[in-house]
């Protein structure tokens, strides 16, 4: 089976979001990496699975309300109406105000699980990529990130069947990395 053409919607998100996260200075955390690795990660995941265009747009996008100037009405004007729904619905929507992490974190998983399937799709592939290597690179950190994106997941149970299941294996690793790093640090 060939590899699926790449729409003009989503090309010109792809564009869009290279552009905006670069000129934000944008790196991945652990790795330095130009921070576009992380949507391209998010897409494929999402391209793997049944898709639209759209989804695959809201991929490309799903960062850049949360991490840059763009607002929603810019991807609104750009991208249309379904993109645009589907960033708002994976953006966190929390901000400091609001408390600590856990009163903010509770904010953004009702936003969360009012999600659309298909935006739900997109925060699935969102949380694979982002557990992925969390744990290697900072197991401190990952204890409690994991814990959140595990609870996170169980909203997502209308999102891909797949993904979700992808999800949960994601984590499970990520947890039991920090487990043996966890009992490694008590023989020191």
């Amino acid at each position: 089976m060939g590899r699926e053409m790449m729409s003009d919607l989503e090309k010109r998100a792809r564009e869009f979001a290279t552009r905006i996260h670069a000129e934000a200075n944008q790196r991945r955390k652990y790795t330095l990496a130009p921070y576009i690795v992380h949507p391209a990660a998010v897409a494929e995941l999402v391209r793997s699975v049944p898709h639209t265009p759209e989804m695959l747009a809201a991929a490309w996008l799903h960062d850049t309300v949360e991490d840059t100037d763009v607002r929603i009405d810019d991807i609104f004007r750009l991208f249309g109406e379904s993109v645009a729904q589907y960033v708002a619905m994976v953006t966190k929507v929390s901000v400091e105000r609001d408390g600590d992490r856990e009163a903010r974190f509770l904010i953004d998983l009702r936003h969360t699980a009012l999600a659309c399937p298909q935006a739900k799709t997109i925060k699935l592939a969102d949380i694979i990529d982002n557990c992925r290597t969390v744990a290697d690179f900072d197991p401190a950190f990952a204890e409690g990130y994991l814990g959140e994106k595990r609870r996170q997941v169980a909203v997502l149970t209308q999102g891909n069947t797949m993904l979700f299941q992808q999800a949960n294996e994601t984590i499970a690793r990520g947890i039991e990395v920090v487990r043996v790093w966890k009992r490694g640090r008590r023989h020191f």
